[in-house]
């Protein structure tokens, strides 16, 4: 499951509200480092489920119009929502979310010591259609940045 935090729980962690903080629900951020060291103490490697497909519609706590249009990370209008998860779609052209994004990913790894991530709806990531409802070709025109 994803451990950033989120408002949320019934998203169970997948609707992200602060993609720098281990979600309370999995204790302070000490405790989450001891279990990480711990756990390469006994030889396992820790990989997180991250999620950068998409993030909370939640304007009051997330980053959703956080400069106050509905296009800072995302995509402007419908464009930048993801219907079938009520959220808000990353928009990976803008080299804001690409550096956001990975300063995220290199927070973990620094900060807890994280050796490798799942990515949560990767197909959201890849593909204009986001995965939903689509059959998938193999067609690139398909792709985004194609």
């Amino acid at each position: 499951m994803a451990i950033q935090e989120h408002a949320y729980y019934g998203s169970f962690g997948y609707h992200v509200t602060n993609y720098f903080a281990v979600s309370s629900r999995q204790g302070n951020p000490d405790e989450f480092k001891y279990l990480v060291d711990r756990a390469h103490g006994m030889g396992i490697r820790v990989i997180i489920d991250i999620v950068h497909s998409h993030a909370s519609n939640n304007v009051l706590d997330g980053i959703n119009r956080f400069d106050g249009t509905d296009h800072c990370y995302s995509h402007a209008g419908e464009k930048g929502h993801h219907k079938a998860w009520d959220s808000m779609i990353f928009d990976y052209s803008k080299y804001e979310v690409m550096r956001f994004l990975l300063s995220n990913l290199a927070w973990y790894i620094t900060e807890y010591q994280i050796d490798g991530f799942r990515f949560d709806a990767v197909t959201s990531i890849m593909y204009q259609h986001h995965g939903v409802g689509v059959g998938f070709s193999g067609n690139y025109q398909e792709y985004f940045g194609y």
